[in-house]
């Protein structure tokens, strides 16, 4: 589809910053005929490009480019404790699922028949409706704990691309970064390794809730049910209600025993358990737990374990072979092999790998290196 900037907009933002074309042609590091181009439609700038000109005008990506709605990337993070969410982000991820565009036809034949969860909600009773329809579709019962595994099957099963990443703990606003291509009807989820296991199932299955919920993908409604999704999925209202009813009858320190075995039971973290149980409660009329929110906090970042890449790469950082084959064997993943023939059919240089993953520059050239052999 052709795109061009607004360049209406551009103009404005120049103005009041008292710019000349030339000023910003000197700030991008191209020709004054370039910027000329690009405001006439005649060109469009380079993803790199295109991203500095967000950075250096602050604007957004739909304030600089005009693209029909329908195909615009849709873009949604699983945002760390305390970030904000910025234009900058934003734009950097728009950028991220046009380029991704050029990959999909290196891609495997991805599935048509898609489950998609009909009126989402996160109404407590809904919402179990919902995740036993799921929990029956993986052929697991009620109190089943869901494994990696499971959930992996499902991003493949409905036409999404797992992309794990290396963004490292604190480096990055993300945990987790959804882009929708929606009339390319793909999805591609990058997963940050660099997290602690005890989060990152639940990560996965946020995720999981935003591609059976397409329509919800980008909107604050959409995050807010993808939470509440994750929850009862990975901990049913079945387990809630016994592991409820087990608490009730023993004193806080019992209390705290019992929740960190349901933890450690389902591969969650002890919030989220503590979280599903109070919800059961509430549905019910019920007492909540005798711990608050604050102490199962304290309790939880006293034990908190390593991360994922830790586990899989010890010692880090993993080295790029190591890392490719984890993608395809342990995470089932086609990203890297698409990534490998699209590479030598098309002499796609680095570059291309630093911006689609949001990775340093030395980071794409040694996987470049390794999926160039």
């Amino acid at each position: 589809m052709q795109k061009v900037i607004h360049s209406e907009n551009i103009k404005q933002a120049l103005q009041l910053r008292g710019w000349k074309q030339k000023d910003l042609a000197s700030a991008l590091g191209v020709t004054a005929q370039s910027v000329t181009n690009w405001l006439r439609g005649s060109d469009f700038p380079r993803p790199d490009k295109l991203l500095k000109l967000a950075t250096t005008l602050q604007m957004g990506f739909a304030d600089l480019v005009k693209l029909e709605a329908a195909g615009q990337p849709v873009v949604a993070f699983r945002k760390k404790a305390g970030a904000k969410t910025t234009d900058g982000h934003i734009s950097k991820a728009m950028v991220m699922g046009e380029l991704l565009k050029a990959l999909v036809p290196f891609l495997p034949e991805l599935p048509v028949l898609r489950l998609q969860l009909q009126q989402p909600s996160t109404d407590y009773e809904q919402l179990q409706t919902l995740a036993s329809q799921v929990r029956h579709r993986l052929g697991l019962g009620e109190q089943a704990a869901i494994s990696y595994k499971d959930l992996l099957s499902e991003f493949d099963n409905n036409g999404a691309v797992v992309a794990p990443v290396l963004w490292g703990q604190k480096q990055n606003h993300k945990n987790a970064l959804h882009i929708l291509l929606p009339q390319e009807r793909v999805t591609f989820i990058f997963l940050n390794l660099d997290t602690h296991q005890e989060d990152f199932k639940f990560w996965m299955a946020h995720e999981l809730a935003h591609v059976y919920t397409p329509e919800l993908a980008g909107k604050n409604e959409g995050e807010d049910f993808a939470d509440a999704f994750a929850g009862a999925l990975l901990f049913p209202k079945a387990v809630a209600q016994k592991t409820y009813e087990e608490a009730s009858t023993g004193n806080k320190t019992a209390e705290k025993k019992l929740l960190e075995a349901q933890a450690q039971a389902y591969g969650i973290s002890l919030y989220s358990v503590f979280s599903e149980v109070n919800r059961y409660a509430k549905s019910q009329g019920l007492t909540l737990l005798k711990h608050t929110d604050a102490q199962i906090h304290a309790i939880r970042f006293m034990q908190r374990g390593g991360t994922v890449s830790e586990t899989l790469f010890a010692p880090v950082p993993a080295e790029p072979s190591a890392y490719v084959a984890a993608v395809k064997n342990v995470f089932r993943s086609s990203f890297f092999e698409s990534l490998q023939r699209m590479i030598k059919s098309k002499q796609t240089g680095p570059g291309y790998i630093q911006q689609v993953m949001d990775i340093p520059m030395q980071d794409a050239i040694a996987l470049h290196g390794e999926l160039s052999r």
